[in-house]
């Protein structure tokens, strides 16, 4: 499979979004989601049993927002405003396949903690967690599987220092999610420039 170039004739600059693009970008997407987040979390912590309300709605807009807003336009809000954008590895445009399989493993580790978070809620006291603050509450709801809660801290955190780790040390900055969905991530600018070059490139083959 023909891939995109490492490098454009006469650009000194690199063509695919970086760390700092990344950083930016996650960052952006953090300040647009944190109010949703910070309001499930206020809800949670006023009923015991609210979880159980709130944990779809989550996993939907999670969906909705990592894989949906990919496919329909290349990348997430923070991506674009930020000035990057995904593709595949061949340069076309990015489908469901590609959207979803770059976001698999946060799904699934997200997955995995809704499942403990269940669990600890119905071995949970209801007068007990009512009189804990809000931060004393997800303690005491990790108290009833402390080593799985653990595992799901460590896959996390394996997870994101091999993303980093896998981004930093390859030439077209591919972190491993992008690795999993054959996509890379190209500032828009270049895009025109990019496909032309591919298209050059597979005339001449």
């Amino acid at each position: 499979m023909q891939e995109t170039p490492l490098r454009l004739d006469g650009i000194n600059d690199s063509i695919y979004g970086g760390f700092g693009e990344r950083l930016g970008a996650l960052l952006l997407d953090g300040l647009i989601t944190i109010p949703l987040i910070l309001f499930s979390q206020y809800l949670n912590s006023t009923e015991k049993d609210m979880f159980f309300y709130t944990v779809i709605p989550n996993l939907m807009f999670t969906i909705g927002y990592y894989v949906y807003l990919p496919k329909m336009y290349g990348g997430t809000p923070g991506k674009l405003i930020m000035g990057i954008k995904i593709l595949k590895i061949n340069g076309a445009e990015i489908g469901w396949k590609e959207a979803f399989m770059r976001h698999l493993v946060v799904l699934l580790l997200t997955i995995f903690s809704s499942v403990l978070m269940i669990h600890a809620i119905l071995e949970a006291d209801h007068t007990t967690f009512d009189d804990l603050s809000w931060f004393t509450q997800l303690e005491y709801l990790m108290s009833f599987s402390p080593l799985l809660f653990s595992i799901y801290s460590w896959l996390t955190n394996i997870w994101t220092w091999g993303e980093l780790i896998v981004l930093l040390t390859n030439p077209r900055k591919r972190a491993l999610h992008d690795y999993m969905a054959g996509t890379v991530i190209v500032k828009k600018m270049y895009i025109g420039r990019i496909q032309a070059k591919m298209a050059e490139t597979e005339w001449k083959q």
